[in-house]
Order: structure tokens, then sequence, then C-alpha cells
């Protein structure tokens, strides 16, 4: 199963990422969202962190997933590459999302720049999950 694909928007840049699962489809999310700015195989798995996100719906969850990693690198300069879910879990009509992310500082001279992207949307924004596999389709702001 391939990991994402580019989704033709006029003036926007958007993706759909797959996985087994909707952690992996997120998974694979934040790994396409990196790849708009900068080619993932130049960031090495430097530093970890732990992410916790609590949400209303899961529209929501992905949003703030996603967001939390444009934060990182607009205001912590950090890139990240590797991402795992260890769980997507609902109660009480809260989704929450625990997780571990790896990467680095971002150097433009060894990352390379691609596009700078403005802002994570929800235009356009899809969550389909089958017993057989999740997508989740993105339009990020450039």
């Amino acid at each position: 199963m391939k990991q994402f694909e580019w989704v033709d928007h006029t003036a926007d840049v958007g993706f759909r990422a797959y996985g087994h699962d909707i952690e992996e489809a997120f998974e694979n999310a934040a790994l396409a969202l990196t790849e708009i700015i900068t080619d993932a195989d130049k960031v090495r798995a430097e530093k970890d962190i732990s992410i916790e996100i609590e949400a209303e719906d899961l529209e929501a969850l992905l949003f703030d997933w996603l967001g939390y990693f444009l934060y990182l690198f607009d205001a912590k300069n950090l890139i990240m590459s590797k991402f795992e879910i260890s769980e997507i879990s609902s109660k009480n009509d809260e989704f929450k999302l625990e997780a571990k992310a790896w990467g680095e500082e971002f150097d433009r001279e060894r990352h390379g720049y691609g596009t700078e992207v403005k802002a994570i949307t929800y235009h356009m924004m899809e969550i389909n999950c089958s017993p057989e596999q999740c997508s989740v389709q993105v339009i990020v702001d450039i």
C-alpha cells in the first residue's frame, strides 16, 4: 500500500494519505506534510517528542495533528520525519491521540526547501475507513 499521493488543487497543495488503520493514515499524512516542506529522507531522527492531542472529532484531531508539526517547523525550527501513533481513542464524544515523532533542527543548506506551507485547512478534508484500510485527504494553504 502506498503511503500517500498528491491531490490536484488549483491554488494549494493536497494529498491523500493511506494506512491499514486510522493511526497509520495519520502518520502518513504527517509524512506527506514533511514532503511538501522538504525531502523527508534528508531529515535525521535525532530528537524525539511525545505528543498528546485532544479534539471534538476526527477531522479536528487530524487538523490539530498536522498543525502541531507546522507549529514545530515555524516556531521551533524543527522538522519531523518519523511518526508513531500509539493510539487514537474516543471517549465521551472526545477524541485523543497519543504519539511520538522524531526529527531534527531544520537546516536550509542540508535539507533544502520545498514549498512554504502557510496553514492546514478543513477545505475538502476527508477521512474514510473500511475494514481493509483508512485514508485521509488534506489540502494545505501555500
